[in-house]
Protein backbone atom coordinates (compact mmCIF):
# COMPACT_ATOMS: atom_id res chain seq x y z
CA UNK A 1 0.00 0.00 0.00
CA UNK A 2 1.61 3.47 -1.03
CA UNK A 3 1.02 6.24 0.77
CA UNK A 4 2.17 10.10 -0.26
CA UNK A 5 4.69 11.50 1.94
CA UNK A 6 5.54 15.17 2.31
CA UNK A 7 8.99 15.96 4.33
CA UNK A 8 11.79 18.44 4.90
CA UNK A 9 15.79 17.93 3.97
CA UNK A 10 18.29 19.11 6.70
CA UNK A 11 18.08 22.19 4.27
CA UNK A 12 14.63 23.38 5.18
CA UNK A 13 13.19 22.84 1.80
CA UNK A 14 10.12 20.43 1.79
CA UNK A 15 9.63 17.61 -1.10
CA UNK A 16 7.31 14.35 -1.55
CA UNK A 17 8.13 11.02 -0.87
CA UNK A 18 6.56 7.49 -1.33
CA UNK A 19 6.20 5.05 1.67
CA UNK A 20 5.47 1.78 1.35
CA UNK A 21 3.22 0.23 3.69
CA UNK A 22 3.51 -3.16 3.99
CA UNK A 23 0.48 -5.57 4.52
CA UNK A 24 -0.12 -9.25 4.65
CA UNK A 25 -3.22 -11.26 3.79
CA UNK A 26 -5.31 -11.69 7.63
CA UNK A 27 -8.47 -12.45 8.67
CA UNK A 28 -10.20 -10.96 11.32
CA UNK A 29 -12.75 -13.14 12.28
CA UNK A 30 -12.59 -17.07 11.56
CA UNK A 31 -15.29 -16.98 8.72
CA UNK A 32 -13.78 -13.54 7.37
CA UNK A 33 -12.52 -13.66 4.08
CA UNK A 34 -8.65 -12.55 4.67
CA UNK A 35 -7.68 -9.34 3.16
CA UNK A 36 -4.72 -6.71 3.45
CA UNK A 37 -3.91 -5.32 6.44
CA UNK A 38 -0.61 -3.73 8.11
CA UNK A 39 1.25 -4.22 11.28
CA UNK A 40 -0.20 -1.48 13.70
CA UNK A 41 1.65 2.07 13.92
CA UNK A 42 1.73 3.96 17.68
CA UNK A 43 -0.03 6.93 17.74
CA UNK A 44 -0.09 9.27 19.96
CA UNK A 45 -3.50 11.33 18.96
CA UNK A 46 -6.26 11.47 16.41
CA UNK A 47 -8.09 14.95 15.97
CA UNK A 48 -11.48 15.33 13.82
CA UNK A 49 -11.19 18.38 11.71
CA UNK A 50 -13.65 20.38 9.55
CA UNK A 51 -11.60 22.45 7.26
CA UNK A 52 -14.27 25.54 5.98
CA UNK A 53 -15.35 25.50 2.00
CA UNK A 54 -12.66 27.78 0.33
CA UNK A 55 -9.84 27.55 2.80
CA UNK A 56 -6.91 28.29 1.42
CA UNK A 57 -3.64 28.29 2.98
CA UNK A 58 -1.75 31.30 1.20
CA UNK A 59 1.31 30.96 4.01
CA UNK A 60 3.72 28.45 4.06
CA UNK A 61 3.79 26.26 6.94
CA UNK A 62 4.96 23.03 9.04
CA UNK A 63 3.37 20.49 11.20
CA UNK A 64 4.11 20.24 15.01
CA UNK A 65 4.49 16.63 14.53
CA UNK A 66 4.73 13.89 12.36
CA UNK A 67 0.84 13.67 10.90
CA UNK A 68 -0.99 10.93 8.97
CA UNK A 69 -3.67 12.86 6.95
CA UNK A 70 -6.56 11.17 6.07
CA UNK A 71 -8.88 12.90 3.88
CA UNK A 72 -13.06 11.56 3.69
CA UNK A 73 -13.93 14.02 1.64
CA UNK A 74 -13.19 16.99 -1.13
CA UNK A 75 -9.58 17.73 -2.44
CA UNK A 76 -6.67 19.05 -1.40
CA UNK A 77 -3.78 20.59 -3.69
CA UNK A 78 -0.13 20.40 -1.88
CA UNK A 79 3.35 22.38 -2.92
CA UNK A 80 6.24 21.56 -1.80
CA UNK A 81 9.15 24.67 -1.23
CA UNK A 82 11.18 22.76 -4.35
CA UNK A 83 7.68 23.86 -6.51
CA UNK A 84 6.14 20.58 -7.16
CA UNK A 85 2.63 20.21 -6.74
CA UNK A 86 0.06 17.41 -5.82
CA UNK A 87 -3.52 16.75 -5.48
CA UNK A 88 -5.27 14.46 -2.79
CA UNK A 89 -8.58 13.25 -3.47
CA UNK A 90 -10.88 11.96 -0.80
CA UNK A 91 -10.05 8.61 0.59
CA UNK A 92 -6.21 8.87 -0.20
CA UNK A 93 -3.65 9.50 3.01
CA UNK A 94 -0.53 11.61 3.48
CA UNK A 95 2.57 11.34 5.97
CA UNK A 96 3.13 15.15 6.65
CA UNK A 97 6.52 15.23 8.28
CA UNK A 98 7.78 18.13 7.52
CA UNK A 99 8.47 19.58 11.11
CA UNK A 100 11.09 22.01 10.06
CA UNK A 101 11.93 24.42 7.34
CA UNK A 102 10.46 26.33 4.96
CA UNK A 103 7.15 23.87 5.15
CA UNK A 104 4.64 23.40 2.39
CA UNK A 105 1.20 25.03 1.07
CA UNK A 106 -2.44 23.68 1.08
CA UNK A 107 -5.16 24.80 -1.23
CA UNK A 108 -8.83 23.00 -0.48
CA UNK A 109 -11.62 22.23 -2.54
CA UNK A 110 -14.19 24.80 -2.73
CA UNK A 111 -16.18 22.54 -0.55
CA UNK A 112 -16.42 21.96 3.24
CA UNK A 113 -14.19 18.48 4.14
CA UNK A 114 -13.36 16.26 6.61
CA UNK A 115 -10.08 15.53 7.55
CA UNK A 116 -8.74 13.09 10.11
CA UNK A 117 -5.30 14.12 11.78
CA UNK A 118 -3.91 10.91 13.14
CA UNK A 119 -0.18 11.86 15.40
CA UNK A 120 2.43 9.56 14.65
CA UNK A 121 5.66 9.77 16.48
CA UNK A 122 7.54 7.35 14.81
CA UNK A 123 5.94 8.33 11.64
CA UNK A 124 5.35 4.77 9.29
CA UNK A 125 9.08 3.88 10.25
CA UNK A 126 8.13 1.69 13.80
CA UNK A 127 5.58 -0.35 13.42
CA UNK A 128 4.39 -1.97 16.68
CA UNK A 129 4.70 -6.19 17.15
CA UNK A 130 1.31 -7.64 17.33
Amino acid sequence: MKCLRIYATQDGESHFGEVEIPTEKASVHPDATPFDISASYPASRIRFTRIPAGMRQVDWHTVPDRELTVRLNGTVEYETSDGEVRKVSAGEFVLVEDTHGKGHLSRHSQNAQMVLWISLPNGLDDPQSA
